[in-house]
């Protein structure tokens, strides 16, 4: 078996596979939908009982008055039920559905839910703000002309207990401040937990492509436990293995280019965790929605005194240059999945050559021409291995032919033949099989780049996100698939042969929905190949000539 014919199995194959789960795949009953819920409802009022301080666990939102806050990336709308931030718009990138429109990456319209809520809950005084709370604002509408603005929101008295939400804006930044500052004018000690929480429905994001899936769900990091994200289906199911405790660290909604997330411990400040206890994380699925959550346990506020605390909210695109600079383990957000090893160095190397020459689409060119030039005596190995397998079909063709029906003895034979000829059948397997999953990591590099987003490349390429428009780029990678079967070592069957030069064709109709940043890296890798193929192809041909003439 040829590598060309092994990549091509293996590919078709997880085709076939994730064709079947998205297409095919018996979908489950109501009766199960209705009991994979309960089961979900109970497991959610277990864990709701083993804290005594725990946030009000209803997901129904209901609106007041709304507080718009417009910055020159950011606009925002800031509901006074619970000073909830429900719509977040990133007027810097468009929709994925339509370009004219900026994208709204938190809403609670159109069907759709997710926002970011707060509360403080404490035993001692139950009327302390929640997410329910009606605040009251200063202004109805705010507008950046400096560097920073704040919005400050004031709760109802809770028992002698004042409390402000104050929003904090920041030019170019989408790093926001959610500060709480509580004076505890009653006559008791006040031991507060907040709670800071995402909440958001199970849809598939939009512009989700159903052949280049990414990841949408929770996700949680601390130092001591690294990066862990669970899936909605598996909320539903009450499961998911994530740090339940940690002294630092954060917890987010992520998404494809994406983001939003509680920082604990930002890199500019210190972190809110008194200790490894003192902060809790919960991720969970209730009425349909899912909640990624960090609670936090405030010092111990004496009467007369005061306390301000800040966790500061991320929520935009995941771009390595800014995530990686907000907290430790930030850029894993990026999720390169299991190929985080292959792929972020490639990542990395991607930017330094964007630094170079100030365009995506030529930085892909470039980073395709290094992994090329740094797997050269792998791949070299490989076509020479393939190119004398080629020069040797004849000859095989003619033993077929001796040896009719007999195929212990034509087995024999061509055993005899590689050992005399020194050639390895394996030979040209071995080296692509090393290969695959820094390909693969190149892959998933590639298409979770939200710097690729919007970013032109030459001609009508105005983002390398999106499919090409004329799918110039596909029919060449379809082009260049196909001439590179007949560079390869014939198959001994012929129908077999046939399916060789159908199948790549056919395999490449997923490259007409693929970004164009990514079929440009295959278009580029497929022809630096073909043309290494043929130049050893050609040199082997000759030295096969000059033997024979000699």
């Amino acid at each position: 078996m040829d590598s060309k014919r092994l990549i091509i199995f293996i590919v078709l194959s997880l085709g076939i596979l994730l064709g079947w789960q998205e297409f095919f795949a018996p979908k489950p009953t109501p009766q199960q939908v209705a009991a994979q819920k309960q089961a979900a409802t109970q497991q959610q009022a277990a864990n709701s009982a083993s804290h005594n301080a725990q946030p009000v666990d209803s997901n129904k939102l209901t609106s007041d008055q709304r507080i718009l806050v417009n910055t020159d990336v950011l606009k925002a709308e800031i509901d006074t039920v619970g000073g909830d931030l429900r719509q977040l718009t990133l007027l810097k990138h468009d929709s994925a559905v339509d370009s004219k429109k900026p994208l709204d990456l938190l809403t609670d319209k159109n069907g759709r839910v997710y926002v970011a809520q707060t509360g403080l809950v404490a035993a001692s005084n139950p009327a302390l703000p929640t997410h329910k709370t009606v605040f009251t604002a200063e202004k109805t509408s705010y507008e950046l002309s400096g560097d920073k603005l704040e919005v400050k929101l004031s709760a109802p008295e809770a028992n002698g207990v004042k409390v402000s939400k104050i929003y904090t804006f920041t030019k170019g930044s989408y790093k926001i401040g959610v500060r709480y500052d509580i004076a505890n004018g009653g006559a008791a000690p006040l031991a507060a937990t907040a709670y800071y929480r995402l909440l958001r429905d199970s849809q598939t994001p939009e512009g989700e492509g159903r052949l280049a899936h990414t990841f949408t769900g929770p996700a949680v990091y601390t130092s001591e436990n690294k990066f862990q994200k669970v899936s909605f289906d598996d909320l539903a199911k009450g499961k998911g293995d994530y740090a339940k405790t940690g002294s630092d660290g954060w917890v987010a909604m992520i998404q494809h280019y994406f983001m939003s997330a509680w920082i604990l411990k930002p890199l500019d400040g210190a972190s809110v965790c008194k200790d490894d206890k003192s902060c809790r994380f919960e991720l969970k699925q209730s009425n349909g929605l899912n909640s990624a959550a960090a609670l936090v346990d405030y010092a111990t506020i004496a009467p007369g005194q005061s306390l301000s605390v800040s966790v500061p909210l991320f929520a935009g695109p995941e771009e390595y240059d800014v995530i990686s600079k907000l907290a430790d383990g930030m850029e894993y957000a990026k999720d390169f999945g299991i190929f985080h090893i292959f792929a972020s160095p490639l990542f990395w190397l991607l930017t330094k050559l964007h630094l170079l020459v100030q365009n995506w689409g030529w930085a892909i060119v470039l980073l395709t021409l290094t992994v090329k030039a740094i797997f050269y005596p792998l791949t070299a190995a490989s076509y020479r291995s393939m190119a004398k397998m080629k020069a040797l079909a004849p000859r095989l063709e003619r033993m077929k032919e001796q040896y009719g029906d007999d195929r212990m003895k034509f087995q024999q034979a061509v055993m005899e033949m590689y050992k005399s000829e020194k050639v390895n059948p394996l030979g040209g397997c071995l080296p692509m099989l090393i290969q695959i999953p820094v390909f693969i990591g190149l892959y998933w590099a590639l298409l979770a780049s939200v710097e690729l987003r919007q970013a032109p490349w030459i001609l009508w390429y105005t983002d390398l996100a999106r499919p090409d428009p004329f799918y110039v780029l596909p029919v060449i990678m379809a082009a260049t698939m196909f001439l590179q079967t007949f560079l390869n070592p014939p198959p001994a069957d012929p129908m077999q042969a046939k399916m060789m030069k159908i199948m790549p064709v056919a395999f490449s109709v997923m490259f007409f929905f693929f970004p164009s940043g990514l079929v440009l890296y295959y278009v580029v890798n497929n022809i630096l190949s073909m043309a290494q193929q043929w130049q050893i192809n050609k040199s082997i041909e000759k030295k096969n000539k000059a033997a024979l003439q000699s």
